[in-house]
């Protein structure tokens, strides 16, 4: 993983902290804060951040980056995670049983059996995306940065965290040991089913919605649509096409 991956890696935790959790980071910096002016100043140098009244905030360049990464980030949850468990033996995938479970738990103890192989970072290898994003995406979704914690800035700043990154994408599946005819077909079986789920969840929600009264937002219905762009194995949206940040 290159420095600028885990520099901006670090940004987007700092500028969540700033524009969804509205934490005050004041320009004299006090305890475990402090250690972060580094970052700071490499934010405010870049227009990613401004100084006022005696504190850091977000400038539209940094909202405007932060909104891109949250755009990739909804599309990781929606696209990339029918490829987290996947039979490649039996050409099955775990989410094909998504609905047939009433709880959590349950789901999660099917999930996690070993027939089931991670394919994550060779799809998005396949589609020419940053695979060490996809697992920060994944720690992430996991609350593996958890702001709220005692020490979250040693952690953040440590090499642990982004050590293990790197070492989940060298040991992952890659496209070359399964082939492309092969992964083409995993990508094209997978976002099938990741548009049927979505058309089921939309259901879902639209008889949710008609049981207590109201009418299902249109946008929202017709949210999986637009992922039927999927179909396409190559299909990369506008909004991977350039780096998060420019340091």
């Amino acid at each position: 993983m290159s420095p600028n991956d885990i520099k901006s890696f670090k940004s987007i935790i700092i500028l969540n902290e700033l524009i969804i959790n509205h934490r005050v980071f004041a320009t004299i910096f006090n305890g475990a804060d402090a250690m972060l002016e580094p970052l700071f100043i490499d934010l405010l140098s870049k227009g990613y951040i401004q100084i006022t009244a005696g504190r850091y905030v977000e400038t539209t360049k940094g909202v405007n980056t932060f909104n891109n990464f949250m755009d990739r980030y909804t599309e990781y949850l929606k696209v990339f995670d029918v490829f987290s468990f996947v039979d490649l033996e039996a050409g099955e995938f775990a989410f094909a049983k998504y609905y047939d479970f009433n709880t959590d738990s349950d789901w999660d103890q099917f999930k996690v059996n070993p027939r089931f192989d991670d394919v994550r970072i060779a799809v998005g290898l396949f589609k020419k995306l940053n695979p060490h994003e996809i697992v920060f995406m994944s720690f992430v979704n996991e609350n593996r940065f958890d702001t709220a914690s005692t020490g979250w800035q040693v952690e953040l700043l440590s090499d642990n965290i982004w050590s293990e990154i790197d070492n989940i994408v060298n040991t992952a599946i890659t496209p070359e040991q399964l082939g492309e005819s092969t992964l083409l077909d995993i990508i094209e079986q997978g976002s099938k089913l990741m548009v049927e789920l979505l058309k089921k969840e939309v259901e879902r929600e639209k008889l949710l919605q008609t049981t207590i009264g109201n009418d299902t937002d249109e946008v929202e219905v017709e949210e999986y649509i637009t992922y039927e762009s999927y179909y396409d194995p190559y299909y990369v949206p506008d909004f991977w096409l350039f780096p998060l940040f420019i340091w």
